[in-house]
């Protein structure tokens, strides 16, 4: 199985994104909105793996029940990683994954945003741009 998760690691906010602080997605349902809700209500809880899979399933309509299969075929060919997550490159948060890849947001706004973004035990990633310019 493949992984996208990442350790001690803060997933800036894209070099090309207008975003002056952390939105909240209004759209209920998008990936935005599913990935916000997940990490937001839950910080350091799930991985990039577990955000991506769990995003994919509820957008899939996927019964938990069928969750151990869906997942390991879900993974069985490479995915994006949340530097490609709409968090990142339209709506200003970045993201800090822990010693154990848990994922936590932070606005581009906050005191906790402009520390990660300096500590030089984190590895510092740029989210992907929106446009290839």
């Amino acid at each position: 199985m493949k992984t996208t998760n990442y350790i001690n690691t803060f997933i800036v906010v894209s070099p090309d994104s207008t975003a002056k602080h952390g939105i909240v997605p209004e759209k209920t349902g998008t990936i935005a909105a599913i990935q916000h809700r997940l990490i937001y209500d839950k910080p350091y809880c799930h991985t990039s793996d577990d955000v991506l899979f769990l995003t994919h399933a509820e957008r899939a309509q996927i019964p938990r029940s069928e969750w151990k299969q869906a997942r390991a075929e879900f993974f069985s060919k490479p995915k994006a990683c949340l530097r490609c997550s709409p968090l990142v490159k339209q709506f200003g948060w970045g993201l800090h994954h822990d010693d154990k890849g848990r994922v936590a947001l932070h606005g581009v706004e906050t005191p906790a945003y402009r520390q990660f973004a300096k500590k030089p035990d984190v590895k510092i990633v740029n989210g992907m741009r929106s446009s290839r310019n």
